[in-house]
């Protein structure tokens, strides 16, 4: 490293305007993540899951804190992350706004059950059945660290992406 370069303990990270701007460009799958158990059902809208490792199979899911499924989620402690398809965009907004019931939000899809009784998509390219196996706090998000139980898949299905601000497929 050069020795006029700065320490990276100095370094401020990019603002949140730029930040938002350059994930915008990263184009993601559109999931539903459900939940169902103690607290009650409930679900959000989330593009930001993942894989983690394969032994044992576990998904990375962030949920906002202040979310009105966060509670919920905690709470029940199971969670199926339900990979949207195209078409199934108006579930996406439902479930990503904050109008209209749950009950309406709901009447959109055709659900079932799978291991953890939590909601699953009839017609999503994939649905993974997940207990919350851990829970890190960072920054304004709480990331779901979720072992799957059991998985569904549709894999003629075109997914449902989101790449700078718009619903896509492929």
């Amino acid at each position: 490293m050069p020795s006029d370069a700065p320490a990276i303990e100095t370094l401020s990270p990019v603002d949140q305007k730029q930040f938002r701007g350059g994930m915008a460009l990263l184009a993601a799958a559109v999931n539903l993540v459900t939940t169902a158990g103690p607290a009650g059902d409930g679900g959000f809208t989330a593009s930001a899951v993942t894989s983690v490792t394969d032994d044992p199979a576990t998904l990375l899911v962030c949920v906002r804190r202040n979310g009105s499924a966060t509670p919920l989620v905690r709470t029940n402690g199971v969670v199926c992350v339900n990979t949207l398809a195209a078409g199934q965009e108006a579930l996406s907004s439902a479930f990503g706004s904050s109008s209209g019931t749950l009950a309406d939000r709901f009447a959109l899809g055709e659900w079932t059950r799978l291991v953890t009784g939590a909601p699953v998509l009839r017609g999503a390219i994939a649905n993974f059945d997940c207990r919350i196996a851990q829970v890190t706090e960072v920054g304004t998000h709480s990331v779901l660290f979720c072992q799957v139980l059991a998985v569904e898949t549709l894999p003629e299905a075109a997914p449902l992406l989101y790449f700078n601000r718009a619903y896509r497929t492929i």
